[in-house]
């Protein structure tokens, strides 16, 4: 599994506005359904669904970067999408620092597997430092695409 089959191009948000975790989680969301990868009338479900995943632990794993995910109903194909902040988000992260990359997974309830091995694609890639620092100073939505084609690529 590539990183590039389940991140949806068109949702890739390079500039988040929002400051705080639960609006950029929202953004990210009404993101993917703008961009055909959720049916819009879902985004308050999974956006409710990823706020109670982060209040039972936080997604923010350190190193300034966060992976919300969930598996959910209305989800009818498993979808990404990437959101950079600029100024960073307090995401109550394990190190304590702002989270500055957001890697959001969506997953339907059935294909557990799937979810798995993506999440594993996200971890493996983000434990590289060159990974998170040219993901954290990327201003564009082709500079992402670019990077996520080379980390495919194993560059």
């Amino acid at each position: 599994m590539k990183l590039r089959e389940f991140i949806v191009t068109d949702a890739v948000v390079p500039n988040l506005q929002a400051g705080d975790r639960d609006p950029a989680l929202r953004e990210l969301v009404s993101s993917l359904a703008a961009a055909g990868a959720l049916p819009k009338s879902a985004v308050e479900e999974v956006v409710a669904a990823l706020v109670k995943r982060e209040q039972n632990g936080s997604t923010g794993f350190g190193k300034g970067v966060a992976v919300p995910h969930v598996k959910h109903a209305k989800v009818k194909q498993m979808c990404g999408t990437i959101g950079r902040s600029a100024a960073g988000i307090d995401f109550s992260a394990l190190d304590h620092q702002p989270v500055f990359s957001i890697f959001l997974l969506l997953s339907p309830e059935n294909q557990p597997q799937q979810h798995l091995q993506a999440m594993n694609i996200v971890f493996s890639n983000l434990q590289k430092d060159m990974f998170r620092r040219f993901l954290r100073q990327a201003t564009t939505r082709e500079a992402i695409l670019e990077l996520l084609d080379e980390a495919d690529q194993g560059k």
